[in-house]
């Protein structure tokens, strides 16, 4: 009989590779990708340092798709953590497509997963800096992005096409929606017994992110994370770092939080060189 917990990852990357190293050992892992190839290839490097792993096609922004997803993740066994580290960066779609995936997709993703997580379960779902660079929300703005229906959230009026300048401020507001969204179902996993938190990152070294900062907007990134107090991009470890303490009994007492990890560029936006008046 498979005695063995199930984690799901979603999103293939370095980022939820790296997560999933640290807590996934002895239990069965789902990586789950929108290209299966990249499924296929996190997962053959999970497997070859003694992981049990299956890849698998998803496309987060339909609800179908994420269901199949949790079936097949039941029959491995209890799902009793969720990795989420997908989603699209400005740079790489329509600011529609971006609601779609980064704030439909994670919001279902959450739910469903919430419904499913056993007691004692943990999930952590990949947010951005970026949601902390927009100018703040009005509290029923904050609310209406927290509590509506997820098959209603596209339809919300801010959310509107007219209202969205372009894929950057979807992507920011996609993120802001992320915190919301973790803040309103950790009530509801609360009542599973189980806990989900988000964690922020600023730009980490990642192939994509090695993408741009050898692409158009290269020296925008360049700059940022030169002129942030720790004066240099994180990577992938330094995350997980965080992410383990989340989902492990050292982090027991913390749900519906997020967290910043950025080598304090935020910071610098705000109060530092990375002003925009100062640029």
């Amino acid at each position: 009989m498979n005695t063995k917990d199930v984690i799901v990852l979603t999103g293939a990357g370095q980022l939820g590779m790296a997560i999933v190293r640290r807590i996934a050992y002895g239990n069965k892992i789902i990586v789950a990708d929108w290209k299966i190839e990249n499924a296929e290839a996190i997962s053959k490097t999970l497997v070859e340092a003694g992981f049990d792993v299956i890849p698998f096609k998803v496309d987060i922004s339909s609800r179908e798709s994420i269901l199949t997803l949790i079936r097949v993740a039941q029959k491995e066994g209890e799902v009793s953590m969720l990795v989420n580290a997908a989603g699209l960066s400005p740079s790489q779609s329509t600011k529609e497509h971006i609601l779609q995936v980064d704030l439909y997709g994670t919001s279902v993703l959450l739910e469903e997963f919430g419904k499913v997580i056993k007691k004692g379960g943990t999930g952590v779902t990949i947010s951005s800096q970026s949601g902390y660079r927009m100018p703040a929300l009005t509290a029923d703005e904050d609310r209406l992005l927290a509590t509506t229906p997820t098959e209603e959230l596209l339809q919300l009026k801010m959310l509107q096409s007219e209202n969205i300048r372009d894929t950057l401020h979807a992507y920011q507001i996609a993120k802001r929606c992320n915190g919301k969204r973790v803040m309103a179902e950790a009530v509801k996993w609360g009542e599973r017994g189980a806990r989900i938190n988000s964690i922020s990152p600023g730009i980490i070294v990642t192939p994509l992110a090695l993408d741009e900062f050898n692409g158009s907007r290269g020296d925008f990134y360049k700059n940022m994370f030169a002129k942030s107090p720790a004066g240099r991009p994180g990577i992938a470890d330094e995350v997980a770092n965080v992410a383990e303490l989340l989902m492990s009994e050292k982090g027991a007492f913390i749900t519906g939080s997020d967290f910043l990890i950025d080598g304090g560029a935020t910071a610098s936006y705000f109060y530092g060189s990375l002003q925009p008046e100062r640029n």
